[in-house]
């Protein structure tokens, strides 16, 4: 520190660096973005701490004149990214701190929300979906909003409470719906999990061969909500309703974790779908369990109207 001091008084002896030095000093004293600090703070600020502390109060100028001209996020050119400086009094000397500025909040809470809503084959735009964005164009959408509405505000962990069991046409925006209520329970903190039914039972059956079928089958049975998309759409065997869908509902059931489904089918296709085999076979009995199962965890609403999907084609 001493031969600090040193060169900077043999530099400060020097005429020419000396007025430069004075220069900036009067620059950065006078700057409108240090001077509302100085004025606040004159009665604990000694000359000699605010000469000290010219280099902070000059990063503070700088770094504020980046956040003027704030070009984004991803090409923040501040020291820290996101971050905006504050002036403070610590230790006898000026110093800066950095807080997250309003659009690294936005984007850290926008992670958060992200990282709660977990997805298994399912399209990323689904997971930008909003209720606020739905249109009431039939009594099932509007009865389906209500209750997703209503299901955010009050759902608590171990409570029972059922989720939707919503059936219609292709592209009528039943998994869009199932997106915008993660997205809502996102806000909330919730953590929720969507799946598209016929990749998931692939999974599985491909996961007998390296031994990890039960750890994913325990994942998806033990989330807080879990969301099964297109119920229906995949082949329907003995295996994936008695060994896979079977143990994940009657899990839910008795641990009161809520569950959400979409499927083309109404409740009645859905259970014929159920109750024959890819072989043929006739099971009513087993289907009949499932079924009960799925009434027990869900409402049944149907969704109308148009195919979105063409539509926005």
């Amino acid at each position: 520190m001493e031969r600090v001091n040193h060169l900077l008084q043999r530099l400060l002896g020097n005429q020419g660096f000396k007025q430069r030095y004075e220069q900036m000093r009067r620059y950065i004293l006078t700057h409108p973005d240090v001077q509302p600090f100085l004025r606040a703070h004159e009665q604990r600020l000694s000359d000699d701490m605010v000469d000290r502390s010219l280099m902070k109060l000059y990063e503070f100028i700088e770094q504020s004149r980046h956040c003027r001209q704030c070009p984004g996020l991803e090409q923040c050119p501040n020291m820290l990214p996101g971050y905006h400086p504050n002036l403070v009094i610590v230790g006898g000397r000026i110093d800066t701190e950095y807080d997250r500025c309003p659009k690294k909040v936005q984007d850290d809470e926008r992670r958060q929300q992200e990282s709660l809503i977990q997805s298994m084959f399912v399209p990323r735009e689904i997971l930008n979906a909003s209720l606020s964005d739905l249109d009431l164009s039939d009594d099932g959408r509007i009865k389906a909003i209500k209750f997703a509405e209503k299901f955010v505000t009050e759902y608590k962990p171990g409570k029972k409470m059922k989720g939707l069991y919503l059936h219609g046409s292709f592209g009528v925006g039943k998994t869009y719906l199932l997106g915008a209520i993660a997205n809502e329970l996102a806000k909330r903190n919730i953590p929720s999990l969507i799946v598209y039914v016929p990749e998931l039972f692939r999974e599985l059956k491909h996961s007998l061969q390296d031994q990890t079928m039960n750890e994913k089958l325990d994942y998806v049975k033990k989330v807080p909500i879990l969301m099964l998309d297109d119920l229906g759409a995949e082949a329907m065997s003995s295996w994936v309703r008695d060994d896979v869908l079977g143990p994940i509902l009657q899990y839910r059931m008795f641990e009161n974790l809520p569950t959400f489904f979409t499927s083309n089918f109404d409740l009645q296709q859905l259970a014929h779908h159920l109750t024959y085999s890819q072989r043929g076979e006739e099971e009513k009995v087993k289907a009949a369990r499932i079924m009960e199962r799925i009434r027990y965890l869900a409402y049944p609403i149907e969704l109308t109207g148009p195919n979105r999907r063409e539509q926005n084609g």
